[in-house]
């Protein structure tokens, strides 16, 4: 939606379970479906820790805190089918998130979750202005642990050689109108390894 989640989220891919069918115009996106419309943070908001830059209070690298809001719009986008086999449907979203200190915007993330229900897998397939983007996949339901697929990630030749994205994970969970989610995303930045973690609760507000 965002970022990621070196949080201690380590529980394996289990079997898929059959997530319940949920049909919007005569298509079915199964766990999906309830997200259409807008989310808004609960009161107590989010938290995202990303490294500092060279003149930040920690200093190049340090783990930088920030607290934040946001906000997030579901609706449905096309149906898909990949290689004559894969039959998708899709919602497309758009991720705005501020910060507390300032209600300044700085993360803005633009992408699809996308549901394959014969086999019962959900996808996060998104991108942000950093010339970065990622595709993670895993099992249908509503809690879901969502993982880079093998090539999933792609980004510019500044990033590979600055901030390179390694790795990509995602826990997500959707109850009545309570949208929960922790993500990690693993770098290689100023030469070492940093788990860039973002958690956050919203609620449906339309």
């Amino acid at each position: 939606m965002k970022k990621l989640l070196a949080l201690g989220i380590t529980a394996a891919i289990s079997a898929p379970v059959m997530a319940e069918h949920s049909t919007i115009d005569g298509m079915d996106f199964g766990p999906l479906a309830p997200l259409v419309g807008t989310w808004k943070s609960v009161e107590t908001g989010g938290v995202d820790m990303s490294p500092g830059q060279t003149d930040s209070a920690v200093g190049k690298g340090g783990p930088a805190v920030t607290p934040f809001y946001e906000v997030m719009t579901f609706e449905v986008a096309a149906d898909a089918t990949n290689a004559s086999d894969q039959y998708l449907v899709a919602l497309y979203y758009k991720q705005e998130v501020f910060r507390k200190a300032d209600d300044s915007k700085f993360h803005d993330q633009r992408g699809y979750l996308i549901y394959d229900q014969e086999n019962q897998i959900v996808y996060n397939s998104f991108c942000v202005p950093r010339t970065t983007c990622v595709t993670a996949e895993g099992p249908a339901g509503e809690t879901m642990i969502l993982k880079a697929s093998t090539r999933g990630i792609a980004e510019s030749e500044y990033m590979t050689a600055n901030a390179k994205t390694t790795d990509f994970i995602m826990n997500i969970s959707i109850s009545d109108d309570t949208l929960t989610y922790s993500q990690t995303t693993s770098l290689d930045i100023y030469g070492k390894p940093f788990a860039h973690t973002d958690t956050s609760t919203l609620e449906k507000v339309k």
